[in-house]
């Protein structure tokens, strides 16, 4: 099969997030790969307009999968401006997700800012899916403000089994809030994990990740034991024009999942 083939797929549900984030769930046929994991990503987009590379947001068992858009060109624009019941086109699966069968070995330490939270989802869904199989799991959420933040109607559940703690940069509106304000790394202090037996997943946008690294490996987590997704300037998903290539590396084929250690020195502006 050409890896460059896309398959067609139906929208069979959009759901508005914030103001310029929607998350659609998309039916695949039988042509698209049954095989998908935490932190993959597909190709999505429409002839004549351009594709760009989307993270999974949910792997679903009914034949649906689910991405979390926010308007930012004139292939994510296109997408806005679809409704329910409308035809696209992706590729996919490509790229290595989240280390899942590391997840379980120790805690399990979850960070995300903004539209960050979108390829974490799945793994906190598989979390809550096996509960069984983790140990102690923390999940870190910030968002700019309140406004902004994602998946609000799944919070009550995400508590009732991981230790979940929630900031925003300011306070936009005049309603309560009972949690923190500030920057994300500053919820680094308000739990407590096992230092070097943690394995942390961190995604956001690069600063935040820089220093979300750095405070975990003063916190005694090794830079191997921390993963963060870098989707950067990909654009055909297979390795072979070349743009998200850095020092060796292609993002969308050996990533977007890295380790720290991995990409700690990459050049100015990665990380």
């Amino acid at each position: 099969m050409n890896p460059l083939r896309p398959v067609k797929a139906i929208l069979k549900k959009i759901r508005r997030e914030t103001a310029d984030v929607k998350t659609y769930t998309v039916q695949v046929g039988e042509e698209f790969p049954g095989e998908l994991s935490p932190g993959q990503f597909n190709m999505v987009g429409y002839p004549g307009v351009g594709e760009a590379p989307l993270s999974f947001s949910s792997l679903r068992d009914d034949g649906c999968i689910e991405h979390t858009v926010r308007v930012v060109g004139a292939v994510t624009a296109s997408i806005d401006k679809m409704t329910e019941g409308d035809e696209l086109l992706l590729r996919g699966p490509y790229g290595q997700g989240w280390p899942m069968d590391r997840a379980g070995a120790g805690d399990l330490l979850l960070v995300a800012g903004g539209l960050g939270l979108a390829p974490l989802r799945p793994v906190i869904r598989e979390v809550l899916k096996n509960r069984d199989s983790f140990g102690d799991v923390f999940l870190l959420y910030g968002a700019r403000n309140e406004k902004n933040l994602l998946f609000m109607d799944e919070y009550e559940a995400w508590r009732k089994a991981i230790s979940f703690h929630l900031t925003v940069d300011e306070l936009v509106t005049d309603e309560r809030w009972s949690h923190s304000v500030g920057l994300i790394t500053g919820l680094l202090d308000s739990v407590k994990f096992g230092g070097g037996k943690t394995q942390a997943f961190v995604v956001g946008p690069e600063m935040m990740m820089r220093f979300v690294c750095r405070g975990l490996m003063m916190r005694g987590v090794h830079p191997s034991k921390i993963s963060v997704s870098l989707e950067r300037r990909m654009k055909c998903g297979i390795a072979q024009c070349g743009h998200c290539q850095h020092v060796g590396f292609f993002v969308c084929k050996d990533g977007p999942v890295f380790t720290y250690k991995e990409v700690a020195g990459l050049m100015d502006g990665l990380l």
